[in-house]
């Protein structure tokens, strides 16, 4: 309930004033004067004008609105640590109880998590904070307490510019005296070329520790750890080798510290994207005929790729009498290609070619052993190889994998895939050909061949393999078994994906880990981690995946799609995740494994002090006791020994009004006339 005053005047003010004016004028004059009644005509000037302004009292009626203060509770992964989230679980209850007893309070609590997802910013507390105030009048808001170790990352710079209007108080997890030992990565690149060297530095901090040297693993994927001697704060440079292409995880690593508040900052995980830096392919078409543009628009089109081809057009046999001064023709460098920069290719393609005294058969001996120790061979065949003439009537029959009968099947057919081919990634998933019949358009030639090795993807006429993936020693070989992929580049009958089989064979050849057809792996996706078994047998065996922690999870795998078997596993850990399905082994790096608050897991009271003092509140440890919760009237001192205080804010709402005129009733007019008689009695005397 409240009482108020309010005037509603008849005439403007300035018109009451200036009556109001001359009156008291007139009465200064009669008084000066000594006439008699004066205190009469000035009470009579008084009533008149208090009723020109038409006072009236009004009677509201109040309903007390609660005092709402916030609690924001840190859940983020530092705050697992030690014995933090027992001491925040009662912190919590015991704000909740004691903001409960307090008269005309409510209290509302949000949490903060972090550390699972990889796009994570460490603790984000005053978003956390702003999200609850977007609903809560700021004459209502009372303060706000925030139970945390003191890693919010998210305070703002100048703490004069909180925007709150109440006091913020923090408590603080954890203990002042915690030991630690932590690596830290000062410069690790983001990328690095496929068969050179990058660059890691790190160091590694000390909180309350010995300071001695230690000893560090540095482990570049799934290799053999490398152990270094390296004394607290002692930048050290590591050399990593970026052996292949797609993600080269390097973790580095030092011994817990005795005591210690947590070994999960104890590693550090970088990961270097391989890239190759130049493909050097070297193709020798034997004659001109159409597909052979096929293969050079595409490898011409890849920037990434330096192409050395050569057709040969005028082989040493033919001799047609023309001098070789008037001959514009370039000679072949075969010694240079085949013998002395042989092994610098990436890949070596022959299109439709056919023995040829240009190419001695030890050439050819040398392409065989380039292929067992690693190198990458394709050969594209036409009527050529079913010819005496043919590769395969040359050393380099030691490396085929699908030997000519000597037959050649002409007729229309279309191009389909095996059941080893819908599971093989260089086939799989190809555009127009993930039904039970392609749609691909026709081709009409195909090599018969006998395959002793490797896998047949794709069939022709009469189930006829028609593309062969085979390994041999530490290299690979892939056999397109006709001449006809140029009419699927023309469009003919809708044409087909040349363009990206031919990429695929290309890298696979290569040996991109993408393409792979025995592979494990996972990647994390929100807050999951999806784990990845790419085969060719028919069931892939469950995967063990073994935590940062040393906790393992077993998963059976499921089949998404031919040759591709998943699970998926909630990230709860941020690091390094080993995978192995008794087969392979793999390494992933999930959750924010270089969270800013990772890095920093000790409890301190810096961050928020400035903030705390800025509005009031104070900062207090946990450790030295729960501090009770208080209400205080504004401009009062917000926080003392033991205690904590919110404002009272004193906010209402008004239900009803009550208005009284004390001039429009008969009583307020009787007075008036009774002093005007009074007055005109006296004068009358």
């Amino acid at each position: 309930m409240g009482w108020n005053i309010l005037l509603d005047p008849v005439l403007p003010w300035a018109v009451i004033a200036g009556l109001a004016a001359i009156g008291i004028i007139l009465v200064g004059i009669m008084a000066y004067a000594r006439s008699r009644g004066v205190l009469l005509r000035a009470a009579s000037l008084a009533l008149l004008v208090a009723a020109l302004a038409n006072p009236s009292i009004r009677n509201e009626q109040r309903q007390p609105l609660t005092d709402i203060a916030v609690a924001v509770i840190d859940r983020s992964m530092s705050q697992e640590n030690g014995n933090r989230s027992e001491q925040t679980s009662k912190a919590e209850q015991a704000l909740k109880e004691m903001a409960a007893r307090l008269p005309n309070t409510e209290l509302r609590t949000v949490e903060v998590r972090s550390g699972i997802n990889a796009e994570d910013d460490g603790t984000r507390a005053f978003e956390a904070l702003n999200r609850a105030l977007a609903d809560i009048p700021p004459e209502r808001f009372a303060g706000a307490v925030m139970v945390t170790d003191g890693e919010v990352h998210d305070a703002p710079q100048e703490a004069t510019k909180s925007g709150l209007g109440a006091p913020l108080h923090a408590l603080i997890t954890g203990g002042r005296d915690e030991r630690d030992r932590k690596v830290v990565i000062d410069k690790a690149p983001r990328f690095g070329i496929v068969g050179k060297d990058q660059t890691v530095v790190f160091h590694v901090d000390e909180h309350n520790g010995p300071g001695g040297p230690v000893d560090v693993s540095v482990i570049v994927g799934k290799g053999d750890p490398q152990v270094l001697s390296v004394a607290p704060g002692q930048s050290v440079e590591v050399q990593v080798p970026v052996d292949h292409g797609g993600q080269n995880i390097v973790e580095i690593g030092v011994p817990p510290l005795e005591g210690e508040i947590s070994a999960q900052n104890n590693r550090a995980v970088t990961v270097i994207e391989g890239i190759r830096d130049r493909l050097r392919v070297l193709l020798v078409s034997g004659e001109p005929h159409p597909g052979e543009r096929a293969w050079r628009n595409l490898l011409k089109s890849d920037a990434s790729v330096d192409l050395v081809h050569f057709t040969i057009l005028r082989p040493p046999e033919k001799q047609d009498g023309t001098p070789t001064r008037e001959l514009s023709l370039i000679a072949f460098p075969t010694r240079e290609l085949f013998v002395e920069k042989l092994d610098e290719f990436d890949l070596v393609i022959f299109d439709r070619y056919s023995r040829q005294s240009i190419l001695p058969s030890v050439y050819l001996s040398n392409v065989s052993r380039y292929v067992r120790d690693g190198g990458a061979v394709l050969i594209a065949s036409g009527p050529d190889l079913a010819d005496r003439e043919g590769l395969y009537m040359t050393p380099l029959a030691d490396v085929i994998a699908a030997a000519p009968t000597g037959q050649v099947t002409e007729g229309g057919f279309r191009p389909e895939l095996t059941g080893a081919g819908r599971k093989h990634p260089v086939t799989a998933g190809l555009p127009g050909g993930t039904g039970d019949k392609p749609t691909w358009g026709r081709w009409f030639r195909l090599i018969d061949t006998r395959v002793m090795s490797g896998e047949i993807v794709m069939k022709g006429l009469d189930d006829k393999p028609l593309l062969v993936l085979a390994r041999t020693g530490k290299g690979r070989v892939a056999q397109l078994l006709s001449d006809q992929g140029w009419l699927w580049s023309r469009g003919y009958e809708g044409g087909g994906p040349q363009t990206e089989l031919l990429r695929r064979i290309a890298h696979w050849l290569m040996k991109e880990p993408d393409l792979e057809e025995e592979a494990l792996g996972a990647k994390q996706v929100g807050n999951n981690l999806l784990i990845e078994r790419r085969t060719m047998a028919d069931k892939a065996d469950p995967v063990t995946v073994t935590l940062p922690s040393g906790k393992t999870e077993k998963l059976d795998l499921a089949q998404a799609s031919p040759g591709r078997w998943q699970a998926t596993l909630p990230v709860t850990e941020a690091g390094l995740h080993r995978l192995n399905d008794g087969t392979l082994d793999a390494v992933a790096a999930a959750g924010s494994a270089t969270a800013r608050e990772a890095n920093n897991i000790l409890a301190t009271a810096g961050v928020l002090a400035p903030v705390a003092a800025a509005t009031g509140g104070t900062v207090k440890w946990l450790e030295d006791g729960m501090p009770q919760l208080v209400k205080v009237d504004k401009g009062r001192p917000a926080s003392g020994s033991g205690w904590i205080g919110i404002t009272a804010n004193g906010a209402y709402r008004v239900t009803s009004i009550a208005d009284i005129p004390l001039f429009a009733t008969l009583l307020s007019l009787g007075a008036l006339l009774l002093v005007v008689s009074a007055m005109w009695y006296r004068e009358g005397r």
